[in-house]
């Protein structure tokens, strides 16, 4: 690399850290005006055949038209007096139209939905319901909190308190289309695929599908634009080579070498992308891959079953699709979390009634509907039947925010006509294939 070229990530990345720094710092600060109006003293109900209740969530408008269309519905046949509106938000107007419906003595809002960063601040704005204390007496008696798994259920717990139950758990993934991947003469992709091994089989995923003289299929689909993806998929690099956003006393470490060849990675990626890949931002790579103009996408592992189970938006099949861990760097594998919760604001004058519509979603019988017809899960008892069980099932896969050391002391990939075997040092067990 240039020095002109060293000099262009470095602006990039003091521009994506004053970003990451201004988030910190609004997730870190306690807000003031929180809303002391008491909850009403009977939850408001949940309506009758003469009388119905009507509650409105904010959500992402990611998933919201999705929720609105199949999931109410499905709730209406066991509570058909609660009528629910779900708003499409952006994500970035979310936490500051949370903070204001909470303060509002005349609020819109009953719910929202949480990304996990906004806890803290909502928590401390004094804006939402404490779930297990204030919302108990609601609460049905066999509403299992254990079967939550841990990671998702304390993304909305703060100083002990329960202010959100999980609706969405997620992490970063590999998918990889089989088909172009054998037309490419490359074996496909395992756990001890590295970031540099990507990049050296990246230009023969570049390819003529068709015979036609014209290049059709690219290697990659990523968020190159400023976007919600972007940043999570820079941490990740960052964090596979070793690097980390703040020291021990929380001072900025990623204004380093690995903070910039974490984003270079993501320069690198877009010489192999398709023509206008700079304006992807999260949906435009999903469509790429499921039209197979790409071999490869880095997203949302809730993004499987829209990739490649649901025939509605995708050309193709689970038998088509791989799903594998992010690729490694110096230092490991590593990867990112997702998780969105979904909580009940203080000043709503129907707690009852959105608190029941957030126990159905997220109950062992609620989540039955939600695994199979949405594809994900925050539970123990239903992990087994999800998108999950092809991570899950070849062993721990890295962590979320966290990294693992890359295993197998000698691991030997099926060969093909262009590739040697290639062999990793680690000192810790196997990491199985997920494709099981």
């Amino acid at each position: 690399m240039t020095a002109g070229t060293k000099r262009r990530p470095k602006r990039l990345l003091a521009v994506a850290g004053a970003a990451a720094l201004s988030l910190i710092a609004l997730t870190a600060c306690t807000g003031t005006g929180s809303s002391d109006k008491p909850a009403a003293v009977d939850g408001g109900g949940i309506g009758t055949a003469k009388k119905h209740v009507k509650i409105t969530m904010m959500s992402n408008d990611a998933f919201a038209q999705q929720w609105q269309d199949q999931l109410v519905p499905e709730f209406n046949k066991e509570f058909p007096y609660i009528d629910v509106t779900i708003d499409a938000v952006p994500y970035t107007e979310l936490l500051a139209k949370g903070l204001l419906n909470g303060t509002d003595p005349d609020p819109q809002y009953d719910l929202i939905t949480l990304d996990d960063p906004w806890t803290p601040q909502l928590a401390n704005a004094g804006v939402l319901m404490d779930l297990k204390n204030d919302a108990k007496q609601w609460t049905d008696k066999g509403y299992d909190w254990a079967d939550f798994n841990a990671a998702p259920l304390a993304s909305s717990e703060w100083d002990g308190k329960q202010y959100g139950v999980p609706l969405r758990s997620n992490m970063l993934l590999m998918f990889y289309n089989k088909a172009l991947y054998a037309k490419a003469g490359l074996a496909e992709p395992t756990p001890e695929l590295t970031w540099d091994q990507y990049l050296k089989e990246a230009p023969s995923l570049v390819q003529d599908t068709d015979g036609d003289g014209k290049v059709d299929s690219w290697a990659v689909g990523l968020t190159w634009m400023r976007g919600v993806l972007s940043p999570p998929v820079w941490q990740a690099v960052l964090n596979s080579n070793g690097g980390a956003l703040f020291d021990k006393d929380m001072k900025p470490t990623f204004d380093t070498k690995a903070g910039i060849a974490a984003l270079q990675t993501q320069v690198d990626l877009l010489k192999y992308a398709p023509p206008g890949a700079t304006n992807y931002n999260y949906t435009e790579p999903l469509d790429a891959f499921r039209q197979g103009k790409v071999a490869s996408i880095f997203t949302w592992g809730s993004a499987y079953k829209s990739a490649a189970v649901d025939p509605a938006v995708t050309t193709l099949t689970p038998d088509q699709v791989g799903i594998q861990t992010m690729p490694a760097g110096s230092d490991g594998a590593s990867t990112h979390r997702g998780i969105w919760s979904g909580s009940v604001f203080k000043n709503s004058a129907h707690p009852e009634a959105a608190w029941t519509f957030l126990q159905w979603m997220t109950s062992k019988k609620g989540e039955v509907w939600t695994t199979n017809t949405l594809g994900r899960s925050s539970r123990r008892s239903r992990a087994r039947t999800t998108w999950r069980t092809r991570v899950r099932c070849g062993g721990p896969a890295a962590r979320s925010r966290t990294r693992s050391r890359r295993s197998s002391p000698t691991r030997r990939v099926r060969p093909s006509k262009d590739r040697r075997p290639r062999r990793t040092r680690s000192r810790r067990p196997p990491i199985r294939s997920m494709n099981c």
